[in-house]
């Protein structure tokens, strides 16, 4: 089992639109491929976590690098795992552009805030800390998507 982290700048500003088309896609592949996983989206940038054999992950990454939504990409993490931390989902999405500031205030103190918005960290134990943090809201914002298997 490999687990992969990566995060990349959108090429334009994130909306429920463009985020359901990209989680329906994942959704997809997903299924087919046995992935699973997790999307945090602000309204610049991206923060995903994939889950699955290597074969499949790698491929998944592949057509992510070369998707022209993305910008920047900047590989967290890639390695083994011993079992899936987001087995439940084949994608689920969450879009952190959403929040309100009681929400994403205390989530900036910790992790930091980089144009306005949470900043995604660039370190494999930080970034599952800042997913753990968003899926532990008491009150996550009703706009999270959830593509179970």
């Amino acid at each position: 089992m490999y687990r992969l982290i990566y995060k990349s700048r959108s090429a334009s500003p994130l909306n429920w639109e463009t985020v359901a088309g990209i989680l329906e896609s994942s959704q997809k592949n997903n299924a087919r491929t046995g992935i699973t996983g997790v999307l945090l989206m602000s309204k610049k940038q991206f923060l995903q976590v994939l889950e699955g054999e290597f074969e499949a992950v790698n491929h998944a990454f592949e057509r992510i690098v070369h998707d022209p939504r993305h910008r920047h990409i900047r590989l967290i993490s890639f390695g083994v795992v011993e079992g899936r931390l987001f087995e439940e989902w084949q994608m689920r999405g969450v879009g952190v552009f959403e929040f309100d500031p009681p929400i994403s205030k205390p989530l900036m103190e910790k992790y930091g805030e980089e144009n306005e918005e949470i900043r995604f960290p660039e370190q494999e134990w930080r970034a599952l800390a800042l997913v753990q943090d968003i899926l532990d809201l008491p009150d996550l914002p009703e706009a999270s998507i959830n593509t179970t298997r």
